[in-house]
């Protein structure tokens, strides 16, 4: 991601909330009785989270993920705080401010 595009932020990526196990527990659980069935979830789990992520309209296997929370209202907090800057800054100043491995470099 190297390129520098100048226009509206909002012109080249969406944001979205999504909730994924990131553990290496199995999906399913295998049994005698029947093939399988998915294992009971009672709560969330430490291995589970909500990730904001930047998803390009061009392209919608470019994902980057901005944010990680421990909870769906938090996710959602910021992902509406990152939704007005989407609005408001340009696409270079929103990969300044919003995208990690672009901080890293």
């Amino acid at each position: 991601m190297g390129r520098k595009v100048i226009g509206n932020a909002g012109e080249f990526y969406r944001l979205r909330v999504k909730h994924v196990d990131e553990g290496d527990s199995p999906d399913l659980e295998w049994r005698e009785d029947i093939l399988w069935r998915r294992p009971p979830s009672e709560r969330l789990t430490e291995e589970e989270v909500y990730r904001v992520e930047a998803v390009e309209f061009d392209n919608d296997d470019a994902i980057t993920v901005l944010a990680r929370f421990g909870s769906q209202d938090e996710a959602y907090a910021w992902l509406e705080a990152a939704q007005e800057d989407l609005g408001e800054m340009t696409n270079t100043e929103f990969e300044d401010a919003y995208f990690p491995q672009l901080l890293e470099q």
